[in-house]
């Protein structure tokens, strides 16, 4: 009797060895020889923007290296959160992607009810990083970044400024830059950076802090002044352009970024193949040359490395947004 259930216990777990064995070795093959479809890239702003060319970009070079149609698709809506919860909620075997910003990240924080969450998407690794900068309409008497300071000084909550959203990245750098200088401004939200940018150039608002990339064609051609970008480094397509903190607010230290994130539980070997053909791609010179003339820099990082920096930013941001009293929206 007694060895009888041994025997049937032993065959069990015999029997769930093997179907573990098989498990794991169909998951192993499907990783090997991903992709063996077409793969999709959602991008969660409209088409024709910075972020959807890198996508475009990457699109194309990866369907070479591939041999496989990698398709970018755009959905929009909600600061890019719609297209974020549709991956969150995809398959996680690598062929649903999101080619997001650090939006991905603030609508964790700043929706009340957001559709996602931070653990429903993996990073797979950032693929470039620019400043934002503050851009005035070439009008307006603050020529430079100090004379953009001193007249939020002498007139406070006189000057207006064009925010691309509330909450967004570009507020969070500016608030670091009021709290520094001791400025207040009358902030007045837009829904996307290009209203933002045409405003501006109008003469409706003063200025806006907006991503370099979106305004790099209108700042060379001057319909806009560029005063100082954010980040601590000076962009390489504007290298005239003074920084905050060499300026005299090394607190604000503040990128954008863009980077490639999957459904959680996508397998790593998958998260890792992926990570290294779009390095590859992006670190090629002549690819290079077509990024920073978006007004991007290239600036990779692993697979761990993305999972580090997202749960660090998402501190840093959720503290930002606290001690400047944004609110949810």
């Amino acid at each position: 009797m007694l060895s009888s259930l041994f025997l049937k216990k032993a065959y069990g777990v015999l029997f769930a060895c093997f179907l573990s064995v098989g498990f794991c070795g169909a998951v192993v093959a499907q990783t090997e020889s991903y992709p063996q479809r077409s793969v999709r890239i959602i991008v969660p702003v409209s088409a024709g923007g910075s972020t959807d060319k890198i996508a475009r970009l990457i699109a194309e070079k990866l369907s070479s290296a591939w041999g496989q149609t990698v398709i970018v698709e755009n959905i929009t809506g909600a600061g890019g959160a719609i297209g974020a919860a549709q991956v969150a909620r995809a398959k996680p075997d690598g062929y649903t992607l999101v080619l997001h910003s650090d939006a991905i990240v603030l609508n964790t924080i700043l929706l009340k009810n957001p559709p996602y969450t931070a653990e429903d998407l993996s990073g797979v690794m950032r693929l470039v990083v620019n400043p934002q900068v503050l851009v005035s309409n070439p009008g307006f008497q603050a020529q430079t970044f100090k004379d953009y300071v001193d007249f939020a000084k002498a007139n406070p909550g006189k000057l207006t400024l064009a925010l691309p959203t509330s909450g967004g990245i570009a507020h969070i750098a500016h608030e670091v830059l009021a709290s520094a200088a001791d400025i207040k401004v009358n902030y007045i939200p837009y829904k996307g950076g290009a209203p933002a940018a045409l405003d501006t150039m109008a003469g409706h608002v003063n200025a806006t802090i907006i991503t370099l990339a979106a305004v790099t064609e209108q700042i060379k051609a001057g319909k806009l002044r560029a005063l100082a970008v954010t980040t601590n480094y000076r962009s390489p397509v504007f290298p005239e352009v003074p920084t905050m903190a060499e300026s005299g607010y090394p607190a604000v230290n503040i990128e954008s970024w863009q980077g490639i994130l999957a459904p959680k539980g996508t397998p790593t070997a998958i998260l890792d193949k992926i990570n290294k053909d779009v390095t590859e791609i992006v670190r090629d010179p002549a690819n290079i040359k077509q990024i920073e003339a978006l007004g991007f820099s290239v600036s990779t990082n692993t697979v761990p490395e993305m999972q580090v920096m997202l749960r660090d930013l998402r501190k840093k941001y959720a503290d930002t947004i606290a001690q400047a009293g944004i609110v949810q929206q």
